[in-house]
């Protein structure tokens, strides 16, 4: 262990070998990680230069450290994943909801096992089927496997006497097998050795392997009615009619019999969705969904690995093959621990085309899904714009939560077609209604953005002191794009218009910092931080919104140059060419047909137009010009 001023130092102590690092502080462990090299990597996060966001903020608590040397790198990722599960540190990936999931188990240790749902997942002799997400479709399963094949539960008081006797009748039987459900092993109908292959049968259902399943159940079923005993193939008959009765429930996504999981992963700032798409003999069988505590706070790899971690360190079947949207930081060690969780090899991959991508996608979209119930759920959305706005007031010594922030924005280009953006968030959200863009009228052969900034600001302040109702509501913060400069044209402008007591910053964007008028030092707000988020989210809203009204008014001047030049199109038929296509590149992938439709045009002028059209694109070719992406 070592304290802060020493942590630099104390590291090139630290072994060039594979094994588990605990960043810690004081007795509490922050964050668990694996290294091929731990010098290597723990230096990354002391100098850091690790561009994970939650990196800074974890350093600024860490005073200490330990680690643990492995033998190699399967092993490190076996010990961290023990650590993270048995210490739960903050900065690790975990689940959202601290719950444990249910599963369905059978009491193989018994002399006639037993089907249970449960939520324990620790003793010998049990196998386990899961996890599932949704309790209500684990309960579900155990019904229509029973219904498939009649097994003892747990809960039946008759099923208890027969094991305490050590499987001999209770003499006495249960309710369940009056009504088919049950074997009857209670009163002695059935064998250990059939008992026991209706056992193996319903591990083989609930493994999703219902094909062969239902191959089994029809062959049974025609071998019992050329024996006479059509009792037992009614009943067989039922049972594989509830099996096909699944499987055309289930959704064929290939004519391979594919047996893999896909995990999808959609990610917000602090937390994420993810779902697992679970597909056997080319049908997906189940989904279940997740909510992580890590979001776009950290990478998509380290995203991926800890999830991988946490749900197949418990989950009773690994497949095959897993399908993700990013491979971990280091894939090969994490098929080396899959194959130890399955017992037989395993594959992650990455798919860029095919039937597996659109699987990819499908499971991303869930996840997106899984993500807005919960947020809908647990009104995250409100909790997080409600502490954003508390933590802005608190670090810019604000009056009040800033419920009226407007920022604004400059597009231009060498001083072309320059636009002023304003945008405005009510409450934290977005309110564009509210929103206003500007044509910039100060003449300027070069991009001057601090003065266009200034005329934008005074336009806007100006129509509010005239009465404009459009612009009547008074911002309790104003956030421009730019540093010290930016701020200080603006400052001046609001001054002038005796409006120096709104609140004013200007957000940089190579640092992410927050100048504020009259003070000294920029305010740095935390990473990870929900009023960090928020600023970003507006700057890059005003950025968004004056690149979009540039576009259009250059689009709209390319198209006028254009125009000009071609014989019979004046001012009216430039106006309605202008309002039916609105850009040069809807202009250039219109017909002669097309052109000559708009009312006023004609097909000379629209002939005219294309050759114009064709001339210019010519032209630039020869000379080399690169279009602009309007085009």
């Amino acid at each position: 262990m070592t304290s802060t001023p020493d942590i630099a130092s104390q590291l090139a102590h630290v072994p060039d070998a594979p094994g588990v690092y605990l960043w810690k502080q004081g007795a509490e462990v922050l964050y668990v990680g694996k290294a091929k090299s731990l010098r290597k990597r723990m230096r990354q996060y002391a100098s850091l230069h690790d561009e994970r966001p939650m990196v800074p903020l974890m350093m600024e608590r860490v005073d200490s450290f330990d680690y643990v040397v492995t033998n190699n790198e399967v092993e490190s990722l076996i010990l961290e994943a023990n650590l993270i599960k048995e210490i739960r540190p903050p900065y690790n990936v975990d689940y959202k909801d601290d719950k444990s999931f249910p599963f369905i188990a059978l009491t193989l240790a018994d002399p006639f096992p037993a089907i249970k749902y449960t939520r324990e997942k620790h003793r010998s002799g049990t196998r386990y089927f899961g996890p599932y997400t949704d309790a209500r479709a684990a309960r579900e399963t155990i019904e229509v496997a029973r219904r498939v094949y009649p097994i003892c539960r747990t809960t039946c008081l008759e099923w208890k006497r027969v094991n305490a006797k050590g499987g001999e009748p209770s003499g006495k039987a249960c309710f369940d097998f009056h009504v088919g459900k049950g074997p009857g092993p209670c009163c002695g109908q059935v064998s250990r050795e059939e008992y026991s292959e209706r056992v193996e049968q319903v591990i083989d259902f609930l493994e999703g392997k219902q094909a062969k399943v239902e191959a089994e159940l029809a062959v049974d079923m025609r071998e019992a009615a050329a024996d006479l005993d059509y009792e037992r193939a009614a009943r067989l008959r039922n049972s594989l009619g509830a099996v096909r009765s699944i499987r055309e429930k289930q959704r064929v996504v290939s004519d391979r019999p594919l047996d893999l999981d896909v995990v999808g992963i959609d990610r917000e700032e602090t937390i994420a969705g993810a779902n697992v798409l679970q597909v056997r003999e080319g049908r997906i069988v189940g989904a279940n969904e997740f909510v992580l505590d890590k979001g776009l706070d950290t990478s998509e790899a380290d995203l991926v690995e800890g999830f991988l971690l946490r749900y197949y360190e418990e989950a009773s079947h690994v497949p095959r093959e897993i399908v993700v949207t990013a491979f971990p930081e280091d894939p090969q060690v994490m098929e080396e621990w899959l194959a130890v969780q399955r017992g037989k090899k395993v594959t992650l991959s990455v798919p860029r085309r095919g039937e597996k991508r659109h699987l990819s996608e499908l499971a991303c979209t869930n996840a997106h899904h899984a993500l807005m119930r919960y947020k809908n759920r647990t009104r995250y959305d409100e909790e997080r714009l409600n502490r954003a706005l508390l933590e802005l007031e608190s670090a810019l010594a604000l009056p009040a939560p800033p419920l009226r922030i407007e920022a604004f924005d400059i597009s231009t280009l060498h001083g072309r077609s320059s636009v002023g953006s304003m945008v405005v968030f009510t409450g934290g959200r977005t309110d564009k209604a509210a929103y206003r863009r500007f044509k910039v009228r100060l003449p300027a052969e070069e991009a001057n953005d601090v003065a266009m900034l200034s005329e934008v600001l005074r336009r806007r302040f100006a129509r509010q002191e005239a009465g404009d109702t459009r612009f009547a509501k008074r911002p309790d913060l104003v956030i421009v794009d730019g540093g010290k400069p930016q701020l200080g044209a603006v400052s001046a402008v609001m001054a002038e218009l005796g409006l120096g007591g709104i609140p004013l910053a200007g957000l940089a964007k190579r640092e992410e910092q927050l100048f504020v008028r009259g003070w000294a030092e920029p305010v740095t707000l935390p990473n990870g931080s929900a009023s960090l988020y928020l600023v970003k989210r507006i700057r890059d809203e005003a950025h968004r919104f004056a690149i979009e009204y540039h576009r259009e008014l250059r689009g709209r001047a390319m198209i006028a140059s254009v125009l000009d030049d071609v014989p019979g199109v004046g001012p009216k038929r430039k106006k309605a060419l202008l309002k039916e296509f609105g850009s040069l590149k809807r202009l250039r992938a219109a017909s002669v047909e097309e052109m000559a439709a708009v009312p006023g045009v004609g097909k000379a002028a629209a002939e005219g137009v294309v050759e114009a059209l064709r001339a210019m694109r010519h032209s630039r070719a020869d000379d080399g010009t690169v279009d602009d992406g309007l085009a």
